[in-house]
């Protein structure tokens, strides 16, 4: 039985010893344990995810999303606010202020007797349609350190829509004058359509073309002489 149990223990020991020295052969021939990986090639992997802020085309200018707005549709996104605020004329503060008429009011000081944080009380500035529009994307970016949890609006027609309805309780100022469109700035430009630029390179063919055929031309022969002077008879 000795001889059975001596002869099975180092067939297992052998059999071991092989498979360590396979495991050794193979890291050596396929470069396991290198991190010297060809040139060019990436073995990362990347998760889709949404573009990075600036990463596209710009949309329209906020003048222009406020001028294509719609308080009613603003209505139905303001219910993501309204479990921490009113809106109504002399509705009572919750978590969040009363914003009856906050367009166009100092920032962290529109409702009475409530306690905004230090961040948005140091703030500064008035609740213009840039501020509004800026603080509706990003609480936190806009006043870091402010109490608001809310993660903010990603899509600017929503932001636009809300604001709307935010003016139509309690008014606010003038929305800002859409951008004008690229064409029309151009057209707008100074100098647009008019002749040349003194100083810039002229064509000769289109120069000779655009004098009229009728227009006299001075014929001149120059002629140099041995001092060097140009004789003009």
């Amino acid at each position: 039985m000795d001889d059975r149990f001596n002869t099975a223990a180092g067939w297992i020991l052998f059999s071991g010893i092989v498979a360590l020295g396979a495991s050794i052969a193979s890291g050596m021939y396929f470069h396991a344990d290198s991190h010297d990986y060809p040139e060019g090639k990436d073995f990362g992997f990347f998760i889709e995810g949404e573009e990075e802020e600036g990463g596209g085309e710009a949309g329209p200018d906020l003048g222009t999303l406020l001028a294509a707005a719609d308080a009613t549709a603003g209505e139905a996104v303001f219910a993501k606010c309204s479990a921490c605020h009113t809106v109504n004329q002399g509705g009572a503060n919750g978590i969040g202020p009363n914003l009856w008429g906050v367009l166009g009011t100092p920032i962290g000081a529109h409702a009475a007797g409530f306690a905004y944080s230090s961040a948005l009380k140091d703030k500064g500035g008035t609740w213009d349609y840039a501020a509004m529009d800026a603080w509706l994307a990003n609480p936190r970016g806009f006043a870091n350190g402010t109490k608001m949890s809310f993660a903010g609006l990603s899509k600017p027609e929503d932001r636009a829509n809300v604001i709307a309805y935010m003016k139509a309780n309690g008014g606010g100022p003038d929305y800002p004058a859409p951008a004008a469109p690229a064409e029309e700035a151009a057209a707008d430009a100074p100098g647009a359509g008019e002749g040349p630029v003194e100083g810039a390179p002229v064509d000769g063919a289109e120069a000779a073309g655009a004098m009229s055929a009728d227009q006299p031309v001075a014929a001149a022969n120059a002629a140099t002489d041995t001092g060097g002077a140009t004789k003009v008879d």
